[in-house]
């Protein structure tokens, strides 16, 4: 069965690849995902963009898993020189954009989701969802359907990660700062500089440390990124903006680091969100220690995806590579495909017979 599901997700990934299917723009890869379950009998619901479904006996009394992955992509960049629309198959890569982030693991997930879906007498239910605007964070993505799937127990988020298990995941805040002072001439002792008002709190994003360190990634790290200020040399600017790129450890909350940060600074700081959090699942949950048995690590992942986005426990792991996401001529190798199907399957086996329950 696992050879079936391993051909029929490779011929589904080839079919995604050929619709363009931008953030906000996945409307034919969401009608290809919806038949494709249908035409196995599955029931499908939609929301927009968004495609799911729960395992034929769906039981209320039993906790459920979340199976995500999104079907949207990035635009390609300029250094493609293949078709990305083009499926292409060579030396055992499958080439075309979205291949690797995160189409292999969107249909790897799909064929674990069907091994189970008719299923009798599962310890958990499953609900599979394939979402859209991943690569923009949007809210007509996952976070717009997770009202409608009901209480979930955890998840597995399918993203490229080589089938290792990413155990946590930074969190992501944007921040616009605006230091003030007063105007006045360069050439008289009058005014205030915003910009040295800026450099004090500059300086304290550059040097703070944050008390409480993350088992995964250590502090939480701010860089200041962007500065603006000043209208003409002979002035003393009122006015200093600046962007800091705050990347938050599963060991804060977003909305904690601002209130520290707000502490600590004279300047006006604005969140443009608090949305993308930090995430985590410990080390000793059902999953995790289903994947340490079949051999897979544990990291912290750098990168954000939808977890940000649950409240939920989560696991992040897919075929694939990280590195290979957004690249020019994107790839996944084919035999990618179907160690992640083998990999998914095997350790929810080993949760769904309630063998790693707690």
């Amino acid at each position: 069965m696992i050879d079936r599901l391993t051909t029929e997700s490779i011929a589904l990934l080839r079919d995604l690849i050929r619709i363009p299917s931008l953030s906000r723009e996945e409307d034919g890869t969401a009608a290809l995902i919806a038949r494709f379950l249908q035409d196995r009998g599955v029931t499908i619901h939609r929301k927009r963009h968004n495609i799911w479904a729960f395992n034929k006996h769906f039981d209320a009394s039993k906790p459920t898993i979340l199976l995500n992955s999104h079907h949207d992509t990035v635009k390609p960049n300029t250094g493609y020189t293949r078709d990305p629309f083009a499926p292409d198959i060579e030396d055992g890569k499958l080439y075309g954009l979205g291949s690797n982030d995160a189409g292999g693991c969107l249909v790897s997930l799909v064929a674990a989701f069907l091994h189970f879906y008719d299923a009798p007498d599962l310890a958990y239910n499953l609900c599979l969802a394939t979402t859209a605007e991943e690569e923009i964070s949007g809210r007509d993505g996952i976070e717009s359907v997770l009202p409608e799937l009901g209480p979930l127990a955890f998840a597995i988020v399918g993203e490229p990660t080589q089938m290792q298990l990413a155990v946590s995941e930074r969190g992501l805040m944007v921040l616009d700062c605006v230091a003030y002072g007063k105007a006045g001439h360069a050439a008289r002792e009058e005014g205030e500089n915003a910009i040295y008002n800026a450099m004090r709190d500059i300086q304290w994003f550059q040097s703070y440390r944050f008390p409480k360190v993350s088992e995964e990634f250590g502090h939480v790290k701010m860089s200041v990124t962007v500065i603006q200020a000043g209208s003409q040399h002979n002035v003393v600017p009122a006015t200093c903006e600046y962007v800091v790129d705050v990347r938050v450890t599963d060991r804060y909350r977003n909305e904690e680091v601002l209130d520290i940060i707000r502490q600590h600074v004279a300047s006006e700081v604005t969140p443009r969100s608090t949305r993308l959090k930090s995430s985590s699942i410990p080390k000793d949950h059902p999953i995790v220690r289903a994947g340490l048995a079949l051999g897979r690590t544990t990291y912290g992942s750098p990168t954000t995806s939808d977890q940000a986005l649950l409240d939920i426990p989560s696991l992040k792991i897919g075929p694939g590579d990280s590195a290979r996401s957004h690249m020019a001529d994107e790839f996944i190798y084919v035999d990618e495909i179907g160690e992640g199907i083998r990999l998914y399957i095997a350790m929810l086996e080993k949760v769904l017979d309630k063998q790693y329950m707690y």
